[in-house]
C-alpha cells in the first residue's frame, strides 16, 4: 500500500529553520521523482522541490537558495531543509511522487495530511 506521511513542521520564528520529513512506504523513493509542495490559506497548492530519480533538483525562485530537496534511500525517506524562513513561508507542505520528468501524479497516489508550518515575528 502506497503511503506518504509527512512530518516536522511546527512553529518557527522568522529567519529560523525547519527540516521537514516525508516517510515513504509502498515503493522506492530512489526510483522517481519525488517533490515538495505547499498550499498557503486561501491560496492553490504549489510545487517548491524537486529531486529525480537521478539526483538532480530544482526549486521555484520563492525557495532557491534558501530550501534543500534530499532524500535518505536507506530509510526511504524524503526531505526539505528549510533555513531563513520568512512569513510567507507560512503553510501546510505536502510530498508526492511525480512521473513523466516530474511533471504528473500517479493516478494511483493521494494526498496526504501533511505538515503545518507556521511562522511568527
Amino acid at each position: 500500500q502506497v503511503q506518504m506521511v509527512e512530518s516536522g513542521g511546527g512553529s518557527v520564528q522568522a529567519g529560523g529553520s525547519l527540516r521537514l520529513s516525508c516517510a515513504v512506504s509502498g515503493y522506492t523513493v530512489s526510483s522517481y521523482c519525488m517533490a515538495w509542495f505547499r498550499q498557503a490559506p486561501g491560496k492553490e497548492r504549489e510545487k517548491i522541490a524537486t529531486i529525480s530519480a537521478g539526483g538532480s533538483t530544482t526549486y521555484t525562485d520563492s525557495v532557491k537558495g534558501r530550501f534543500t530537496i534530499s532524500r535518505d534511500n536507506a530509510k526511504n525517506t524524503l526531505f526539505l531543509q528549510m533555513n531563513s524562513l520568512k512569513p510567507e513561508d507560512a503553510a501546510m507542505y505536502y510530498c508526492r511522487r511525480l512521473i513523466t520528468n516530474c511533471r504528473f501524479f500517479l493516478a494511483i497516489d493521494t494526498w496526504g495530511k501533511g505538515t503545518l508550518v507556521t511562522i511568527y515575528s
